[in-house]
Protein backbone atom coordinates (compact mmCIF):
# COMPACT_ATOMS: atom_id res chain seq x y z
CA UNK A 1 0.00 0.00 0.00
CA UNK A 2 1.86 3.09 0.85
CA UNK A 3 1.59 6.94 -0.03
CA UNK A 4 1.48 7.52 -4.21
CA UNK A 5 4.27 6.58 -6.13
CA UNK A 6 4.73 10.00 -7.73
CA UNK A 7 4.76 11.78 -3.79
CA UNK A 8 8.37 12.58 -3.71
CA UNK A 9 8.37 14.30 -7.23
CA UNK A 10 5.08 16.73 -5.56
CA UNK A 11 7.27 17.25 -2.79
CA UNK A 12 10.16 18.45 -4.50
CA UNK A 13 8.49 20.40 -7.38
CA UNK A 14 6.46 22.32 -4.36
CA UNK A 15 9.38 23.29 -2.03
CA UNK A 16 11.32 24.30 -5.22
CA UNK A 17 8.11 26.53 -6.37
CA UNK A 18 7.79 27.77 -3.05
CA UNK A 19 11.62 28.71 -3.11
CA UNK A 20 12.04 28.69 0.40
CA UNK A 21 15.42 29.37 1.99
CA UNK A 22 15.45 27.02 5.12
CA UNK A 23 16.48 23.64 6.19
CA UNK A 24 15.35 20.17 4.47
CA UNK A 25 13.57 19.49 8.00
CA UNK A 26 11.57 22.74 8.90
CA UNK A 27 7.89 23.19 8.65
CA UNK A 28 8.01 26.40 7.72
CA UNK A 29 3.97 27.55 6.58
CA UNK A 30 0.66 26.16 7.36
CA UNK A 31 0.45 22.52 6.20
CA UNK A 32 4.41 22.22 6.38
CA UNK A 33 7.37 22.74 3.01
CA UNK A 34 4.58 21.88 0.38
CA UNK A 35 1.53 23.36 2.31
CA UNK A 36 -0.44 19.63 1.63
CA UNK A 37 0.46 18.49 4.79
CA UNK A 38 3.28 15.80 3.34
CA UNK A 39 6.24 15.31 5.35
CA UNK A 40 9.50 13.53 3.91
CA UNK A 41 10.25 12.07 7.58
CA UNK A 42 9.85 8.29 8.19
CA UNK A 43 10.58 7.90 11.78
CA UNK A 44 7.89 10.23 13.38
CA UNK A 45 6.61 9.44 16.81
CA UNK A 46 3.90 6.56 17.40
CA UNK A 47 2.44 6.70 20.69
CA UNK A 48 2.66 9.67 23.37
CA UNK A 49 0.48 9.97 26.39
CA UNK A 50 -0.21 13.42 28.06
CA UNK A 51 -1.07 12.04 31.60
CA UNK A 52 2.29 9.80 31.73
CA UNK A 53 4.77 12.11 30.37
CA UNK A 54 5.37 8.89 27.50
CA UNK A 55 6.42 10.01 23.76
CA UNK A 56 6.63 13.80 25.31
CA UNK A 57 10.31 15.29 24.75
CA UNK A 58 9.24 18.70 26.12
CA UNK A 59 6.86 21.13 26.94
CA UNK A 60 6.25 24.56 27.28
CA UNK A 61 3.63 26.91 28.84
CA UNK A 62 1.59 29.49 26.54
CA UNK A 63 0.47 32.65 27.55
CA UNK A 64 -3.35 33.23 27.93
CA UNK A 65 -4.95 33.60 24.51
CA UNK A 66 -8.33 33.58 22.69
CA UNK A 67 -9.08 31.71 19.78
CA UNK A 68 -5.83 31.55 18.68
CA UNK A 69 -5.78 28.67 16.55
CA UNK A 70 -2.58 29.35 14.91
CA UNK A 71 -0.27 26.07 13.98
CA UNK A 72 3.25 26.27 14.84
CA UNK A 73 6.05 26.60 12.38
CA UNK A 74 9.98 25.15 12.68
CA UNK A 75 12.65 27.31 11.41
CA UNK A 76 16.14 25.38 11.69
CA UNK A 77 16.42 25.08 15.47
CA UNK A 78 13.49 27.48 16.30
CA UNK A 79 9.58 26.73 17.03
CA UNK A 80 7.13 29.64 16.49
CA UNK A 81 3.50 30.30 17.19
CA UNK A 82 1.48 33.33 17.71
CA UNK A 83 -1.03 34.10 20.56
CA UNK A 84 -3.90 36.81 20.34
CA UNK A 85 -5.76 38.02 23.70
CA UNK A 86 -9.04 40.18 23.03
CA UNK A 87 -8.88 42.13 26.24
CA UNK A 88 -6.75 43.88 25.88
CA UNK A 89 -6.28 43.65 22.77
CA UNK A 90 -3.01 42.28 22.16
CA UNK A 91 -0.70 40.07 19.60
CA UNK A 92 2.21 38.25 20.12
CA UNK A 93 5.22 35.98 18.42
CA UNK A 94 6.80 33.75 20.63
CA UNK A 95 10.00 32.00 19.97
CA UNK A 96 11.16 28.31 21.78
CA UNK A 97 14.28 26.27 21.07
CA UNK A 98 13.47 22.98 19.57
CA UNK A 99 15.29 21.17 21.11
CA UNK A 100 13.96 21.40 24.98
CA UNK A 101 11.42 24.03 24.52
CA UNK A 102 13.24 26.86 25.97
CA UNK A 103 11.53 30.35 25.66
CA UNK A 104 14.20 32.45 23.47
CA UNK A 105 11.82 35.34 22.98
CA UNK A 106 8.23 37.20 22.59
CA UNK A 107 8.01 40.19 20.50
CA UNK A 108 4.45 42.65 20.58
CA UNK A 109 3.16 43.52 17.59
CA UNK A 110 0.79 46.25 17.75
CA UNK A 111 -2.81 45.43 16.34
CA UNK A 112 -4.20 46.39 13.24
CA UNK A 113 -6.91 48.82 12.37
CA UNK A 114 -9.44 46.19 12.45
CA UNK A 115 -11.44 45.83 15.78
CA UNK A 116 -13.68 42.54 15.14
CA UNK A 117 -17.46 42.84 16.95
CA UNK A 118 -17.68 38.98 15.89
CA UNK A 119 -15.23 37.42 17.92
CA UNK A 120 -15.87 34.06 16.70
CA UNK A 121 -13.06 33.78 14.55
CA UNK A 122 -11.08 35.77 16.49
CA UNK A 123 -7.40 37.44 16.14
CA UNK A 124 -5.59 34.63 15.72
CA UNK A 125 -6.42 31.95 13.39
CA UNK A 126 -3.34 32.86 10.31
CA UNK A 127 -0.55 30.62 10.47
CA UNK A 128 2.67 32.47 10.25
CA UNK A 129 5.40 31.29 7.43
CA UNK A 130 9.18 32.04 7.04
CA UNK A 131 11.58 32.21 4.19
CA UNK A 132 14.14 30.85 6.38
CA UNK A 133 15.33 34.43 7.33
CA UNK A 134 12.24 35.99 8.23
CA UNK A 135 9.27 35.12 10.07
CA UNK A 136 5.78 36.50 8.15
CA UNK A 137 2.73 36.57 10.57
CA UNK A 138 -0.90 38.04 10.06
CA UNK A 139 -3.35 38.97 12.73
CA UNK A 140 -6.99 39.04 12.35
CA UNK A 141 -7.10 42.58 13.10
CA UNK A 142 -5.28 43.32 9.62
CA UNK A 143 -2.02 43.37 10.06
CA UNK A 144 0.51 42.46 8.23
CA UNK A 145 4.65 41.81 9.81
CA UNK A 146 7.91 40.55 9.16
CA UNK A 147 10.53 39.51 11.97
CA UNK A 148 13.75 38.17 11.56
CA UNK A 149 14.69 35.54 13.76
CA UNK A 150 15.87 37.27 16.65
CA UNK A 151 12.45 39.00 16.87
CA UNK A 152 12.78 41.92 15.51
CA UNK A 153 9.81 43.44 13.69
CA UNK A 154 11.66 44.48 10.12
CA UNK A 155 8.18 45.90 8.76
CA UNK A 156 4.40 46.07 9.29
CA UNK A 157 1.57 46.76 6.70
CA UNK A 158 -1.76 47.68 7.66
CA UNK A 159 -4.20 46.32 5.38
CA UNK A 160 -6.58 49.17 4.21
CA UNK A 161 -9.48 47.13 3.81
CA UNK A 162 -10.78 44.50 5.90
CA UNK A 163 -14.27 43.25 4.93
CA UNK A 164 -13.83 39.68 5.89
CA UNK A 165 -16.45 37.17 6.62
CA UNK A 166 -16.45 37.16 10.53
CA UNK A 167 -12.35 36.68 10.61
CA UNK A 168 -9.26 36.81 8.27
CA UNK A 169 -8.42 33.42 8.49
CA UNK A 170 -6.17 32.89 5.91
CA UNK A 171 -2.56 32.39 6.45
CA UNK A 172 0.47 34.00 4.53
CA UNK A 173 2.31 32.04 1.70
CA UNK A 174 5.72 32.25 0.93
CA UNK A 175 6.62 32.18 -3.20
CA UNK A 176 9.77 33.24 -4.53
CA UNK A 177 10.80 36.53 -2.60
CA UNK A 178 7.38 37.75 -1.77
CA UNK A 179 4.84 36.62 0.49
CA UNK A 180 1.49 36.35 -0.66
CA UNK A 181 -1.97 37.05 1.57
CA UNK A 182 -5.36 35.94 0.58
CA UNK A 183 -7.56 38.53 1.31
CA UNK A 184 -10.84 37.60 -0.62
CA UNK A 185 -13.68 39.37 1.12
CA UNK A 186 -17.34 40.38 1.31
CA UNK A 187 -18.60 43.63 -0.37
CA UNK A 188 -16.70 43.18 -3.96
CA UNK A 189 -13.67 44.19 -2.08
CA UNK A 190 -11.29 41.01 -2.59
CA UNK A 191 -8.06 41.38 -3.78
CA UNK A 192 -4.58 39.42 -3.45
CA UNK A 193 -1.58 40.79 -2.22
CA UNK A 194 1.93 39.59 -2.78
CA UNK A 195 4.59 41.83 -0.49
CA UNK A 196 8.50 41.90 -1.32
CA UNK A 197 10.11 39.61 2.03
CA UNK A 198 12.79 41.82 2.55
CA UNK A 199 10.83 45.20 2.45
CA UNK A 200 6.90 44.76 3.00
CA UNK A 201 6.36 46.72 0.01
CA UNK A 202 3.66 45.89 -2.10
CA UNK A 203 5.11 44.22 -5.49
CA UNK A 204 1.94 43.36 -6.91
CA UNK A 205 -2.10 43.35 -6.17
CA UNK A 206 -4.63 41.43 -7.65
CA UNK A 207 -8.30 42.91 -7.52
CA UNK A 208 -10.85 40.52 -7.70
CA UNK A 209 -14.50 42.07 -7.29
CA UNK A 210 -16.05 38.65 -8.83
CA UNK A 211 -14.54 36.68 -6.05
CA UNK A 212 -16.25 35.55 -2.78
CA UNK A 213 -14.78 35.49 0.53
CA UNK A 214 -12.73 32.89 1.90
CA UNK A 215 -10.40 31.45 4.95
CA UNK A 216 -8.59 29.06 2.80
CA UNK A 217 -4.84 28.88 2.90
CA UNK A 218 -3.65 29.02 -0.93
CA UNK A 219 -1.88 26.16 -1.99
CA UNK A 220 1.37 27.10 -4.91
CA UNK A 221 1.73 23.52 -7.15
CA UNK A 222 3.56 22.82 -9.94
CA UNK A 223 1.69 21.86 -13.35
CA UNK A 224 3.51 21.62 -16.67
CA UNK A 225 6.74 22.80 -15.14
CA UNK A 226 4.67 26.33 -14.04
CA UNK A 227 3.93 27.16 -10.92
CA UNK A 228 0.20 27.67 -9.80
CA UNK A 229 -1.30 29.09 -6.69
CA UNK A 230 -4.41 27.12 -6.19
CA UNK A 231 -7.27 28.97 -4.37
CA UNK A 232 -10.63 27.67 -3.08
CA UNK A 233 -13.16 30.91 -2.47
CA UNK A 234 -17.16 31.19 -2.09
CA UNK A 235 -18.34 29.90 -5.71
CA UNK A 236 -14.78 28.85 -7.30
CA UNK A 237 -11.87 26.87 -7.22
CA UNK A 238 -9.04 28.75 -8.86
CA UNK A 239 -5.88 27.99 -10.47
CA UNK A 240 -3.52 31.51 -10.30
CA UNK A 241 -0.54 32.51 -11.62
CA UNK A 242 1.72 33.16 -8.12
CA UNK A 243 4.08 35.75 -10.47
CA UNK A 244 0.78 38.25 -10.91
CA UNK A 245 -2.59 37.06 -9.20
CA UNK A 246 -3.98 36.79 -12.60
CA UNK A 247 -6.51 33.85 -13.06
CA UNK A 248 -5.62 30.74 -15.24
CA UNK A 249 -8.64 28.50 -14.42
CA UNK A 250 -12.00 28.08 -12.35
CA UNK A 251 -14.42 25.71 -11.62
CA UNK A 252 -17.71 26.31 -9.62
CA UNK A 253 -17.82 25.17 -6.36
CA UNK A 254 -17.95 26.18 -2.84
CA UNK A 255 -15.09 26.71 -0.74
CA UNK A 256 -14.10 29.28 2.38
CA UNK A 257 -12.97 27.15 5.02
CA UNK A 258 -10.74 24.16 3.88
CA UNK A 259 -7.27 24.66 1.82
CA UNK A 260 -6.97 22.02 -1.30
CA UNK A 261 -5.33 18.64 -1.52
CA UNK A 262 -3.32 17.99 -4.71
CA UNK A 263 -1.94 14.56 -5.84
CA UNK A 264 0.30 16.05 -8.72
CA UNK A 265 -2.58 15.88 -11.30
CA UNK A 266 -6.02 16.71 -9.44
CA UNK A 267 -7.39 18.84 -6.88
CA UNK A 268 -9.75 17.80 -4.69
CA UNK A 269 -11.82 20.73 -2.30
CA UNK A 270 -14.76 21.44 -0.28
CA UNK A 271 -16.61 24.14 1.30
CA UNK A 272 -15.11 22.86 4.88
CA UNK A 273 -18.75 24.20 6.41
CA UNK A 274 -20.70 21.61 4.53
CA UNK A 275 -21.87 20.62 0.66
CA UNK A 276 -20.20 19.55 -2.08
CA UNK A 277 -16.73 18.23 -2.54
CA UNK A 278 -15.30 18.55 -5.74
CA UNK A 279 -12.41 16.71 -7.82
CA UNK A 280 -10.91 18.43 -10.55
CA UNK A 281 -8.12 17.40 -13.18
CA UNK A 282 -5.97 20.91 -14.02
CA UNK A 283 -6.22 20.92 -17.79
CA UNK A 284 -4.81 24.12 -18.57
CA UNK A 285 -8.39 25.44 -19.35
CA UNK A 286 -10.12 28.45 -18.67
CA UNK A 287 -13.34 26.85 -17.45
CA UNK A 288 -12.89 23.24 -15.74
CA UNK A 289 -15.52 20.70 -15.03
CA UNK A 290 -15.38 18.39 -11.69
CA UNK A 291 -14.19 14.57 -12.74
CA UNK A 292 -16.63 13.59 -10.07
CA UNK A 293 -17.94 14.86 -7.33
CA UNK A 294 -19.83 14.16 -3.61
CA UNK A 295 -23.17 15.97 -2.68
CA UNK A 296 -22.13 16.53 0.62
CA UNK A 297 -19.64 16.53 2.95
CA UNK A 298 -20.79 17.87 6.65
CA UNK A 299 -18.60 20.80 8.09
CA UNK A 300 -15.15 19.98 8.90
CA UNK A 301 -12.70 23.44 9.10
CA UNK A 302 -9.57 20.85 9.18
CA UNK A 303 -8.05 20.31 5.30
CA UNK A 304 -8.40 16.93 3.16
CA UNK A 305 -4.93 15.09 1.79
CA UNK A 306 -4.52 12.82 -0.78
CA UNK A 307 -2.77 9.58 0.37
CA UNK A 308 -2.67 6.14 -1.42
CA UNK A 309 -5.03 6.64 -4.12
CA UNK A 310 -7.44 8.42 -1.68
CA UNK A 311 -8.94 11.40 -0.60
CA UNK A 312 -8.91 11.52 3.14
CA UNK A 313 -11.60 13.49 4.98
CA UNK A 314 -12.65 14.37 8.50
CA UNK A 315 -16.18 16.02 9.14
CA UNK A 316 -18.73 16.37 12.37
CA UNK A 317 -19.11 14.60 14.36
CA UNK A 318 -15.88 12.72 14.50
CA UNK A 319 -16.10 11.16 10.95
CA UNK A 320 -13.67 9.95 8.30
CA UNK A 321 -14.08 9.44 5.06
CA UNK A 322 -12.22 8.60 2.23
CA UNK A 323 -12.74 8.74 -1.85
CA UNK A 324 -11.06 6.82 -4.32
CA UNK A 325 -9.33 9.61 -6.70
CA UNK A 326 -10.00 7.68 -9.55
CA UNK A 327 -13.75 7.87 -9.43
CA UNK A 328 -15.12 9.17 -6.36
CA UNK A 329 -16.08 6.16 -4.46
CA UNK A 330 -16.77 6.54 -1.00
CA UNK A 331 -14.67 3.67 0.33
CA UNK A 332 -14.54 4.59 4.00
CA UNK A 333 -16.81 6.67 6.69
CA UNK A 334 -15.89 5.44 10.24
CA UNK A 335 -15.99 7.13 13.24
CA UNK A 336 -13.02 7.74 15.44
CA UNK A 337 -13.94 9.24 18.80
CA UNK A 338 -12.17 12.61 20.38
CA UNK A 339 -10.84 13.34 16.64
CA UNK A 340 -10.42 16.97 16.12
CA UNK A 341 -12.02 18.23 12.73
CA UNK A 342 -10.24 21.00 12.93
CA UNK A 343 -6.89 20.02 12.73
CA UNK A 344 -5.44 19.10 9.37
CA UNK A 345 -3.38 15.77 8.93
CA UNK A 346 0.10 14.86 8.02
CA UNK A 347 1.34 12.15 5.69
CA UNK A 348 4.69 11.01 6.55
CA UNK A 349 7.11 9.30 3.83
CA UNK A 350 6.81 5.72 4.93
CA UNK A 351 2.77 5.53 4.53
CA UNK A 352 0.79 6.74 7.76
CA UNK A 353 -1.49 9.28 8.14
CA UNK A 354 -1.74 11.88 11.54
CA UNK A 355 -5.05 12.99 12.42
CA UNK A 356 -2.90 14.65 15.12
CA UNK A 357 -4.18 17.45 17.36
CA UNK A 358 -3.52 18.52 21.50
CA UNK A 359 -6.37 16.17 22.40
CA UNK A 360 -6.78 12.63 21.07
CA UNK A 361 -5.34 11.56 18.36
CA UNK A 362 -4.99 8.86 15.53
CA UNK A 363 -2.47 7.59 14.15
CA UNK A 364 -3.38 5.13 10.69
CA UNK A 365 -2.08 3.27 7.60
CA UNK A 366 -2.31 4.40 4.81
CA UNK A 367 -4.65 2.27 2.65
CA UNK A 368 -8.01 0.98 1.69
CA UNK A 369 -8.96 -0.19 5.00
CA UNK A 370 -8.64 1.06 8.38
CA UNK A 371 -5.80 0.16 10.33
CA UNK A 372 -5.15 2.01 13.23
CA UNK A 373 -1.88 2.05 14.55
CA UNK A 374 -2.23 4.18 17.70
CA UNK A 375 -4.61 6.44 19.56
CA UNK A 376 -2.84 9.19 21.56
CA UNK A 377 -4.13 11.74 24.12
CA UNK A 378 -2.81 14.81 25.32
CA UNK A 379 -5.89 16.38 27.51
CA UNK A 380 -6.37 19.74 26.14
CA UNK A 381 -7.79 21.18 23.41
CA UNK A 382 -6.98 23.44 20.32
CA UNK A 383 -7.88 23.58 16.94
CA UNK A 384 -4.10 24.28 15.57
CA UNK A 385 -2.63 21.40 13.09
CA UNK A 386 0.69 20.06 13.84
CA UNK A 387 3.91 21.02 12.43
CA UNK A 388 7.06 18.47 11.89
CA UNK A 389 10.77 18.52 11.66
CA UNK A 390 13.51 16.09 12.91
CA UNK A 391 11.64 13.08 13.65
CA UNK A 392 9.43 15.09 16.31
CA UNK A 393 6.04 16.07 15.93
CA UNK A 394 5.59 19.81 17.51
CA UNK A 395 1.69 20.16 18.81
CA UNK A 396 -0.17 23.16 19.81
CA UNK A 397 -2.85 23.18 22.90
CA UNK A 398 -4.93 26.11 24.54
CA UNK A 399 -2.22 26.01 27.55
CA UNK A 400 0.74 24.29 26.22
CA UNK A 401 2.88 23.86 23.40
CA UNK A 402 3.85 20.07 23.21
CA UNK A 403 7.26 18.42 21.38
CA UNK A 404 6.60 14.60 20.69
CA UNK A 405 9.50 12.38 20.63
CA UNK A 406 12.57 11.30 22.22
CA UNK A 407 14.22 12.95 25.00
Amino acid sequence: MGIPGHFLHIMAVAVFALQIVAHATDWPAFRGPTGLGYSEEKDLPLTWNGSTGEGIAWKASLPKSDNAWSSPIVVGSLVLVTCAQNEPLRHQVLCFDARDGHPLWTTEIQPGPWKLTDLRGGYGAPTPCSDGRHVFVVFGSAVVAALDLEGKVSWRHDLEKYAFDVALGASPIVFGKTVILDCDQTGGTSSLIAFEATSGKISWEAKRPDTGFTHCTPVVVTVAGKPQMIIPASGALQGIDPTNGRILWKCPTPGDAASPAFDGKVVYSDSGRGGQGVCVEITGSADLEPRWTVPQISEGLSSPIIAGGFVWRTHSPEILKTFRVSDGARVLSERLEGMSTYASPIVSANGRIYFASAGKSYVLEVGETLEKLAVNDLGEDNRSSAAVSNGRIFIRGDKTLYCIGKK
